[in-house]
């Protein structure tokens, strides 16, 4: 048996909708404005760009995204539609510091003082140790990164901070960039850095020593800033059961998606790959 389909009376409609019969007919003429059809397209991007971003972009970094997929929109446009939508930047928490600056090994110059803008990569290389909380206890990170890019070439995980997480990021590193002798390798004052292993393993690979000024977190502020990016965008919105779910996190967080995928303010809103892709680029 044929089905019709059922049509309500124009005077129920206009009731349900609480418009005239005049109205009624304009609103069944006239679809949804280009604005708004360009406004509901524009929204459906910026979700995309947010979500893959781990909820970490606010309105500027999408707004770069946006321009980099060659979409004409204004900054205030999308903040607005952001706010609209309920779509924010994770919030910041603070931390504290982890390494033990009170021993009695020699330290070595500030030979960066806070210029942390090489023109090339491997010329300086910045470090440093941070923790992460999990249900079987603390997960301490190392990790060393290449100022020209701010990429994160080396990294090392243990539930011990010892002398040798620090070792193992280095060696990361040097495996990952073969660099030239000369390197800068700078650091804070902290124990695992100051010892005589750590020492060694510098002037083996050829790299010169540089740490910051006692008590001082803004001698090593790029670090710092990672630090406080992965915990701001990650860490503290996760709940990690074990050791082992913190480094697989961790990991995807480092390798897929910060060094390849981030947009980098102090880059002029690049990734730190596509930064050096650039780089290499122009000097060939």
């Amino acid at each position: 048996m044929q089905q019709h389909k059922t049509e309500f009376p124009i005077s129920v409609m206009c009731e349900v909708l609480s418009v005239s019969r005049s109205g009624y007919y304009a609103w069944r003429k006239n679809p949804e404005s280009k604005r708004k059809q360009s406004n509901n397209k524009l929204r459906k991007k910026i979700r995309t760009i947010h979500r893959d971003s781990g909820e970490s972009y606010g309105s500027p970094r999408v707004y770069q995204a946006l321009k980099q997929q060659g979409e004409a929109c204004s900054e205030n446009r999308v903040a607005r539609l952001m706010r609209e939508d309920g779509l924010r930047a994770k919030t910041k928490r603070r931390f504290k510091a982890t390494t033990n600056s009170k021993h009695n090994l020699p330290v070595a110059p500030n030979l960066l003082d806070r210029d942390f803008s090489p023109e090339e990569p491997n010329q300086v290389y910045a470090g440093d140790i941070t923790y992460i909380w999990t249900t079987e206890g603390w997960l301490y990170l190392a990790v060393v990164i290449d100022l020209f890019s701010r990429s994160v070439i080396g990294w090392a995980m243990n539930k011990r901070m010892t002398r040798q997480l620090v070792m193992d990021a280095l060696t990361m590193a040097v495996q990952r960039r073969r660099p030239s002798s000369g390197v800068i390798f700078h650091s804070d004052r902290g124990s695992q850095y100051a010892s005589g292993d750590f020492q060694s393993l510098l002037d083996k690979y050829g790299m010169r020593c540089s740490m910051s000024r006692k008590g001082d977190c803004w001698d090593n502020a790029p670090v710092e800033s990672f630090f406080g990016s992965l915990k701001q965008e990650l860490v503290f919105h996760q709940s990690y059961p074990t050791r082992f779910h913190a480094r697989q996190s961790i990991f995807e967080y480092i390798e897929r998606f910060y060094n390849r995928r981030r947009l980098h303010s102090t880059l002029g809103y690049k990734s730190p790959a596509d930064y050096e892709a650039t780089y290499f680029k122009l000097v060939a």
